[in-house]
């Protein structure tokens, strides 16, 4: 046995850590027409860990039960992540990290925590003259999380989001109003046949700004999937080994599709919630179960449909993170949630291409089924019942 452990447990690991992707970090500026600027960032304590998905948020109850020491270790970590993270400028200047102070801020758990939770804040103040012409941040190289660039300009969200991986910058927020210049033009009536050009560029901002929100959102739906949705990629393997034709697979997927998009909105919305210490091990424990399924019982029934809707359910509200937590304009949340389900979509007909590339040359059912799907779903079920057991025991 010993002479396995070496091969086996840095996989199990591996396979614990990457079980599902870690909480986005946000990076809020708020500016004034005055110059008056905040810009501020929020640390889920749960980052910390090596897998934040499997860890418990960070409770009132908990939080004042830490002594000083522990809370003031916290908050060096904030520091030390942010800094590892992303830099901005205005105008330009040089790139720089802002001096963030940091605390605790209290935070709504949802309807059905019993308690609320507690993150880290960090806040930068700045006084901005008319010079600087525009805001911009970037993700550094050593950056392990998405950074999501959002704004408001005089207390309102702008339309306008991007989600950062490592090495990229956002692009440039207008800072021209800044100094008593004015900050919106005065629009016409839009029912005049002959529009000024004024109007026909700021619509054309307006599409610009939607394009860019949705095909940001729709990367991140798809890196979510594939490579760092490791439990998600299992899931989807496991429906497609059940039946390799076409119309099981399009059921199946369609029917996850949907569920997953309701709570994954709802969730989004504040409209329902769950605590992870529940949901991370239902996901597992529906891994587990899609793939025995496969073995003990082979062929389509409908029957499937209706506990993949469960399990799709279940997994939505693992994808929730994805877009809580950020002060979205209504529009940019709407084209934001389109964009991240579509990527969500990409990444899993992604991974079925490549299961069915992968098994394509087994023509024979009985082949397909004895050296793909039987060996395949049991290492699926396997990956399930660990986690199960890991995510509800340790």
């Amino acid at each position: 046995m010993k002479k396995y452990q070496s091969i086996l447990l840095p996989f199990l690991i591996w396979l614990s850590v990457n079980g599902h992707p870690i909480p986005d970090i946000p990076v809020i500026g708020s500016f004034e027409t005055d110059g008056n600027s905040v810009i501020t960032v929020e640390i889920d304590p749960r980052c910390f860990a090596d897998d934040p998905e499997e860890v418990p948020f960070l409770l009132k109850s908990n939080f004042d039960s830490l002594t000083n020491n522990e809370k003031d270790q916290l908050i060096q970590k904030a520091k030390a992540m942010v800094s590892e993270a992303m830099e901005v400028r205005f105008g330009m200047q040089d790139w720089f990290l802002p001096n963030f102070s940091f605390t605790f801020l209290e935070k709504d758990a949802g309807d059905l925590a019993e308690e609320n939770i507690l993150v880290i804040q960090g806040t930068y103040e700045r006084y901005l003259d008319s010079n600087s012409s525009f805001y911009q941040i970037r993700s550094l190289e050593d950056a392990a999380y998405d950074i999501v660039f959002t704004n408001l300009i005089q207390g309102k969200p702008q339309r306008r989001v991007n989600v950062l991986f490592p090495n990229e910058e956002s692009f440039q927020l207008d800072l021209s109003f800044i100094d008593g210049q004015p900050l919106q033009k005065k629009v016409p009536e839009l029912n005049q046949s002959n529009l000024p050009q004024e109007t026909k560029e700021d619509m054309e901002k307006r599409r610009s700004d939607a394009r860019s929100t949705f095909f940001s959102f729709t990367r991140q739906g798809f890196v979510h999937v594939l490579p760092l949705g490791l439990d998600h990629i299992l899931f989807v393997i496991g429906l497609f080994f059940l039946s390799r034709k076409w119309k099981p697979i399009i059921y199946q997927v369609s029917v996850f599709t949907l569920a997953h998009t309701i709570t994954l909105g709802l969730a989004t919305l504040d409209l329902v919630s769950a605590p992870s210490n529940v949901v991370e091990p239902v996901i597992a424990a529906s891994i587990a179960i899609v793939a025995i399924e496969n073995i003990l019982f082979p062929g389509y029934r409908h029957l499937r449909l209706l506990v993949v809707f469960f399990f799709g359910l279940i997994h939505g509200l693992g994808f929730a993170g994805a877009l809580s937590a950020f002060q979205l304009d209504p529009a940019s949340l709407m084209i934001g949630l389109l964009g991240f389900n579509v990527g969500v979509e990409l990444g899993q007909l992604a991974v079925i291409s490549l299961v069915f590339t992968a098994t394509f040359w087994l023509k024979e059912e009985d082949s397909y089924r004895k050296f793909a799907v039987i060996p395949g779903s049991s290492f699926i079920a396997i990956m399930g019942i660990y986690w199960t057991v890991e995510r509800v025991f340790f």
